[in-house]
């Protein structure tokens, strides 16, 4: 079950969001954000 969250980036953030999203292969923003909160608990918890 997806929840709906709302977040505040920086411009710079913003514009990486996009720009990831448009060159690789995430289907949306939101595939690009869960990627990286997942990654970033695989290294949080090794």
């Amino acid at each position: 079950m997806k929840e709906r969250i709302s977040v505040t980036l920086d411009k710079e953030i913003a514009d990486m969001l996009d720009s990831l999203t448009k060159k690789r292969k995430f289907r949306n923003k939101s595939h690009v954000v869960e990627m990286a909160i997942e990654e970033l608990n695989r290294v949080e918890n090794e």
